[in-house]
Order: C-alpha cells, then sequence, then structure tokens
C-alpha cells in the first residue's frame, strides 16, 4: 500500500501543472481518477448513494479526516475550503495549492468576509466549492455545530447547499464490512483529530482491513 501510494502522489505531482491549465470541467475527469486510485491505494473501498448536484453548488460535510478530502473529490470534484496549515503539508500542500484549494486562516476572523466573498465569487464562475462547516475534525460518531459564514457565499451566489454525510465503517469481527445503511458499526481508525499527527492517521490507514 505505501508503494501504491508513493506511485499514486508522484503521478500526481508530475501531471499537477497541465492539469491545472485545464477548464474547470475537463479538470474534474482527471482529479476524479487521481482521488480514487489515493483510497484504492490505501485499500479503502468507496460506496456513495446519491450523486452530486448539477452545476455549480456548495457541497459542505461533516469532517472526520484528511481522507474527506480525496474521498469527496472522487465523487464530486469541486475547489476546497482549507485551513491554511494544509497548504504547509508536504506533497499534499502543494497539490491542494494546485488544485484550487481556497484557504481560510481561521485565526483571523477579520479575514472572514474576504473569504466568503471568494468562495461566493468562485461559485459564481461555476465553481462546486466544498467545505467543512464543523472548522474542525470529529471521530465520525458525533456533529459539531455548523458554522454559517460559508453558508452566506451560496445565497450571494445564487447556488444550492448539497449536504453531505461520511461515514467511515469497519470490517466486523464476522469479518464482513459494513456499509452505510447497513449492518457494521461506524469505526474510529480513519478520524484525524486531535494531537494526531498525519504520517500517524496515514500509518493508520494504510494498516487497516475492510475500511469503507
Amino acid at each position: 500500500r505505501w508503494a501504491a501510494l508513493a506511485a499514486v502522489l508522484s503521478v500526481g505531482v508530475a501531471l499537477s501543472p497541465a492539469v491545472r491549465r485545464l477548464a474547470p470541467a475537463r479538470r474534474a475527469v482527471p482529479v476524479r481518477w487521481w482521488c480514487g486510485a489515493i483510497a484504492t491505494a490505501l485499500g479503502v473501498r468507496v460506496r456513495v448513494t446519491g450523486g452530486p448536484a448539477a452545476g455549480p453548488a456548495l457541497v459542505v460535510a461533516n469532517h472526520v479526516s484528511w481522507l474527506d478530502v480525496p474521498l469527496l473529490a472522487a465523487v464530486a470534484p469541486g475547489r476546497m475550503v482549507a485551513k491554511r496549515e494544509v497548504g504547509r503539508y508536504p506533497v499534499l500542500g502543494r497539490l491542494a495549492a494546485r488544485g484550487g484549494t481556497l484557504f481560510i486562516d481561521r485565526e483571523r476572523l477579520r479575514s472572514l468576509p474576504g473569504t466568503v466573498a471568494e468562495v461566493a465569487g468562485a461559485l459564481r464562475a461555476g465553481s462546486t466549492v466544498v467545505a467543512f462547516p464543523e472548522g474542525g475534525t470529529r471521530c465520525g460518531r458525533e456533529l459539531g455545530p455548523f458554522r454559517g459564514a460559508l453558508f452566506q457565499a451560496a445565497l450571494e451566489a445564487g447556488v444550492p447547499v448539497q449536504p453531505v454525510a461520511i461515514r467511515y465503517r469497519e470490517r466486523s469481527k464476522a469479518g464482513t464490512a459494513g456499509v452505510a445503511g447497513g449492518a457494521g458499526t461506524v469505526g474510529t481508525r480513519a478520524a484525524f483529530v486531535g494531537d494526531d499527527t498525519l504520517a500517524a492517521s496515514l500509518r493508520r490507514v494504510a494498516a487497516a482491513r475492510g475500511l469503507v
């Protein structure tokens, strides 16, 4: 899995300059393929109920892990809203910037109106924007309060808001993996919370079996 992930990331780095120059509609195809390949490399199976809204929309989801980002991008590519620190991640930060990620400084509330205006501008330009209004990650078994600022961007741009629910389920003791809406329990192995490091989370996910 580590070798597969390294190969997928290398391909992403190599192709990202060319992909960045594509029109948004054409860019979605390689982005979906690449993000889906990340999940496959890590042994994560993706089950989807429903589908993305037609046209630009503000997609809002609960936030459990860094893994949420490639999984959502594999299903409904769009410009991500992420905290500024994500841009500093090795390799992934550079790829996020080249993919058009909108970075937000959560420590400076005065910058929030500018972020809302930037998101509204991206929506008006025809881009789907993906955000995590909880403002941080949770273990996956509970939700935090949704912050409402980015919803204003959808109002200003006149686009719909599409809610998305993300669940991570793990292989049960009987050896079968649970899926959304079916048997099995919500797992916390993919959660990226507290003082957890990206390296530790990657190792945990790569070692998981039956993660859905």
